[in-house]
């Protein structure tokens, strides 16, 4: 059957400047990737409150905001109104501003998080923007940059080591982003790009249910929606728990 219009993410809320704006901070998977900084940071040996409230300032401006907009600025899947030069400007603003937290991080705690900051703040042009034709801005890459990287580097910040936890946490998250994408790409095909939807469920009692775009979607979107509710639920009690 023909597909009707779809919004273009289950959490998108309308048109109108407000709205796209709101829209294109994607909030479920920024807090989603924000926790993951959080998760790191709560397996460290000692939690330092005032570098995860930093960390999550420096990850909320660059993921939050820079990647997302960059990403709006390369291909429009949000397909918002928001003019090129708004969407530059916020990208420059909050990568420049995640970057002077990164530097302020390197001075004050210590210049072994120098690697992390320049890491961070070349990967996320290079993935959003698709340099090197696209080769950086495949899923594994996803689940590296965007899983194992926060993670990390909430862990190392607030240990200034390499260990095994946080070796092991990189990893768990790396694999929780690559379960997120098995879930949304499926979901971004079947909103952005299906004109029509063609076929007919028959259950073993002999009902039949005719496939539509909603029932394909729901649950898909029911599955991350969920997911990113108890990732974050989780990096809450963990940090709770070391408070």
């Amino acid at each position: 059957m023909r597909a009707a219009p779809e919004r273009p993410a289950f959490y998108a809320l309308g048109r109108g400047r407000v709205g796209e704006l709101l829209t294109l901070l994607h909030p479920p998977y920024t807090a989603w990737h924000l926790s993951y900084f959080a998760l790191g940071a709560a397996v460290a040996p000692h939690l330092h409150v005032d570098r995860l409230l930093w960390g999550l300032a420096a990850f909320a401006l660059a993921v939050g905001v820079a990647a997302h907009a960059l990403d709006e600025l390369h291909d429009r899947p949000l397909a918002t109104g928001l003019g090129d030069r708004t969407l530059i400007a916020l990208a420059a603003a909050s990568l420049l501003g995640a970057l002077a937290i990164g530097v302020a991080g390197a001075i004050t705690v210590s210049p072994l998080l120098v690697p992390l900051v320049v890491v961070g703040g070349l990967f996320l042009p290079a993935y959003n923007l698709e340099w090197a034709g696209g080769r950086l801005h495949g899923d594994l890459w996803f689940a590296i940059g965007w899983g194992a990287f926060p993670a990390f580097t909430g862990y190392f910040v607030n240990s200034l080591r390499i260990a095994l936890p946080g070796v092991l946490i990189a990893l768990a998250c790396m694999v929780l982003s690559i379960a997120q994408r098995r879930l949304s790409s499926p979901a971004r095909e079947l909103r952005r790009r299906t004109s029509s939807v063609t076929g007919v469920r028959t259950l073993s009692d002999g009902r039949t249910e005719e496939l539509s775009l909603p029932r394909l979607l729901a649950p898909l979107d029911g599955a991350l929606a969920a997911l990113s509710l108890a990732v974050v639920v989780t990096a809450c009690a963990l940090v709770a728990a070391r408070l």
